[in-house]
C-alpha cells in the first residue's frame, strides 16, 4: 500500500492543481529524491511554471509542468498526498493512523497558496525530476487480454510474481494481486504460462473487476479476502483454511481448495 488504485484516487486528487503556478518546492529530505535528483534542481525546473496535466503510470503519478519537465511522485507503502487541508484517502492500510506534519518529505506551494504535500511516515517514496516512464509495463487499468498474455502470463515465474512485476503490469500490488487470484480461483504459485484460454480470459476479467471494486469501495484494503489475510485466517467463499506463504517475494493467503 498504496497501490495503482491509490495513485489514481491520488491523481484524482492532484487534478485540483492543474492551472496553478508553482511559487516554491521544498525537498529537505535528501533521501527522498531518487536517482540523482536534488533539491536545486526541482526549485529551478518547477518555481514559476504551471502545472499542465496530472498523470499516473502503475504507481507513479506524474505532474506536468509548462516548462516541458515532469515530476515524479513515489508513495512506497507509507505515502499520503495532501492538497490544501484534505488528503486524498483517509486511511492507508499498514500505515501509521497519525497525521504527524514531520512526516512531510516534499512540498511545493502555489500562488494561490494552495500547498500539495507527500506525508510519508517511513520514508519508503520518493520525488525525481522527469523519470523513465517506459521503464514500467502497461498500466493495469488498461491491459488488453491480449498484452495481458504477451507480457504477463510468459515463463515459469510464479503467476503472483508476475503480476508484481511493474515493468509487465505497472500498477498491481500485493492486495490487488490476492484479491484477483482470489477472484479467479488461481493458485499464486501456479507458473505463469501453465494457464489455458479460459482461465487467462477468467483472470483479465476478475482483474478489472477488482480494480473498479477498489476504486469504488475505497481503496486497495476494502477487498472481500482482505478481513481473512490474517493467520489461521478461512477462506470467505469456501470456509477452507488459507494458505499463508512467500510467493513472489510477498507474504500471500490463498484458498487451497478452490484456488488451482
Amino acid at each position: 500500500m498504496p497501490e495503482g488504485v491509490e495513485i489514481e484516487m491520488y491523481r484524482l486528487h492532484a487534478e485540483q492543481v492543474i492551472g496553478e503556478t508553482v511559487a516554491s518546492v521544498h525537498g529537505p529530505d535528501r533521501w527522498f529524491l531518487k536517482n540523482g535528483t536534488t533539491e536545486v534542481e526541482l526549485v529551478a525546473a518547477a518555481v514559476g511554471t504551471t502545472v499542465t496535466a496530472a498523470r499516473r503510470r502503475g504507481k507513479l503519478l506524474l505532474l506536468d509542468l509548462s516548462s516541458g519537465d515532469t515530476l515524479g511522485l513515489r508513495f512506497g507503502m507509507t505515502g499520503r498526498l495532501i492538497v490544501g487541508d484534505d488528503a486524498a484517502i483517509a486511511y492507508l492500510e499498514y500505515s501509521s493512523q497519525r497525521n504527524d506534519p514531520a512526516w512531510d518529505r516534499y512540498w511545493m506551494v502555489f500562488e494561490s497558496g494552495v500547498e500539495l504535500r507527500i506525508r510519508d511516515p517511513r520514508r519508503l517514496g520518493g520525488v525525481e525530476l522527469n523519470p523513465d516512464e517506459e521503464r514500467l509495463g502497461i498500466d493495469a487499468f488498461l491491459i488488453t487480454l491480449g498484452q495481458l498474455k504477451d507480457r504477463v502470463l510468459v515463463g515459469k515465474m510464479p503467476l503472483k510474481a508476475r503480476l508484481l512485476d511493474q515493468q509487465r503490469i505497472a500498477g498491481v500490488g500485493n492486495l490487488i494481486a490476492d484479491e484477483t487470484l482470489w477472484r479467479a480461483g488461481l493458485d499464486p504459485a501456479r507458473a505463469a504460462d501453465s494457464l489455458d484460454q479460459n482461465e487467462a480470459r477468467r483472470l483479465h476479467r476478475h482483474l478489472r473487476r477488482v480494480l473498479g471494486d477498489f476504486m469504488t469501495d475505497g481503496g486497495s484494503h476494502t477487498g472481500r479476502l482482505q478481513p481473512a489475510r490474517v493467520r489461521g485466517g478461512h477462506c470467505p467463499r469456501d470456509g477452507a483454511e488459507l494458505l499463508r506463504r512467500e510467493v513472489g517475494g510477498r507474504t500471500t493467503y490463498s484458498c487451497p481448495r478452490h484456488q488451482v
